[in-house]
């Protein structure tokens, strides 16, 4: 019996192979199209809770039991492709994602839909750290802006995507799902034709193991950058679980399209922040990202209060230029600490930590809503949003040797 090290995707002969470069594209639209996967589901939650009936906590515990997925996938597998191989990971990891859109595709209630988030985090947790390594392989400038872009692009465009699919197309709670199931079936196909970019070593079966992978030289930039990444991720829990309400709560619209408007905000902001700055300073762009951070958020709350749609999502995009200055600012910071062997067992820990702050706060706040309704709860999240931010800045401020 061929053991985890000696697995290998079938081979098509050498003239098939891609180019590197296109190879790179490849895993960053792949990364991507993860994301968007994930985020499509949202602005489908509305026509889910009108159909079935269920609750604000169950659609926070729906949202939430994929990022539980993510994290368990991230413990046990995140470091896998160092030993196996970057394909072989892949390859599996979009078969998941496949097997997952046809359960929402064939979903009659809230149990099939709670298998399918888990499966799809299955997948995305088996292929992140696999893919942002694979990208520091094959370019080792590119490979952390790619990190940081790839995932605000792809929760940007599947937010956004879905909800105009779904307002403006027919099979509303179907077509997006056959959309992503093509995307992914050639993708898949490139992943077959695409080449290896490490070199498997032994270990495979110790690295399934529940562990944290953090080189020495990253342990004391990564304690910084969690404060971070927490207030940032943490707050695309808020939006991916409830912004579509916050939206029909300061508007005034039903539209699925304006619901799925909220989290292309928050992300597409966050995507040109990344964009911007790519050249910038990594610890000027997470204290700069942190303040955007923190003011976004502040406007954000007050249009609660004012019912202003512009207050709203002005508040959002500068948030949203935050998260993608902070994201960015932490993920270039950090990984470049790692040797080769160690990219995707740390990239998995990076993920590991913004997955927790994305499914753990957003459990809470699904719970608080039902007791204290969502305005009051939005408030509350809000300011524990900008807690963290805070906390955050008083790490900048101190000085590295009492770190």
């Amino acid at each position: 019996m061929a053991t985890l090290s000696e697995i290998r995707v079938p081979e098509f002969g050498r003239r098939t192979r891609l180019p590197s470069g296109v190879a790179f594209l490849l895993l960053a639209s792949l990364l991507a199209s993860l994301l968007a996967s994930s985020a499509a589901a949202t602005p489908l939650y509305a026509v889910y809770q009108a159909k079935w009936g269920f609750s604000a906590i169950t659609e926070t515990v729906i949202f939430a039991v994929y990022a539980v997925a993510v994290l368990l996938t991230l413990l046990t597998f995140g470091s896998l492709s160092d030993h196996v191989g970057r394909r072989p990971v892949l390859v599996v990891a979009v078969l998941l994602q496949i097997a997952a859109l046809l359960i929402f595709n064939t979903a009659d209630g809230v149990p099939a839909l709670l298998v399918a988030r888990i499966v799809q985090g299955l997948s995305t947790g088996a292929a992140v750290g696999a893919l942002g390594a694979g990208m520091l392989d094959l370019h080792r400038a590119r490979g952390p802006i790619a990190n940081a872009v790839a995932p605000l692009v792809g929760l940007g465009v599947g937010g956004i995507g879905s909800g105009l699919l779904v307002q403006f197309l027919p099979a509303p709670i179907h077509l997006v799902y056959w959309v992503l199931f093509g995307i992914f079936l050639l993708q898949g196909v490139g992943l077959l034709v695409m080449h290896e970019t490490t070199t498997p070593k032994a270990g495979a079966l110790g690295s399934l193991r529940p562990q944290v992978g953090v080189p020495s030289a990253a342990r004391a930039p990564l304690v910084q950058a969690i404060p971070v990444l927490v207030a940032t991720w943490a707050l695309f829990g808020l939006y991916g679980s409830v912004g579509p309400g916050l939206v029909r709560l300061v508007v005034g619209s039903n539209s699925i399209a304006l619901g799925g408007l909220s989290i292309f905000a928050l992300a597409g902001a966050a995507g040109v922040a990344v964009l911007l700055l790519r050249n910038a300073d990594a610890r000027r762009m997470m204290l700069g990202g942190t303040l955007a951070l923190a003011l976004g958020v502040g406007v954000a709350l007050l249009s609660l209060d004012t019912r202003s749609a512009v207050a709203f999502f002005v508040g959002t995009a500068l948030a949203g230029i935050g998260f993608g200055a902070g994201f960015q600012g932490a993920i270039r910071t950090i990984l470049p600490l790692a040797a080769p062997h160690e990219r995707s067992g740390l990239l998995s820990t990076f993920y590991l930590i913004s997955y927790l702050a994305l499914g753990v706060p957003t459990v809470i706040g699904g719970a608080l809503i039902v007791h204290g309704g969502l305005s009051t709860t939005t408030y509350e999240y809000g300011l524990a949003v900008i807690v963290l931010a805070a906390v955050a800045l008083l790490g900048f401020a101190i000085p590295r040797t009492a770190r």
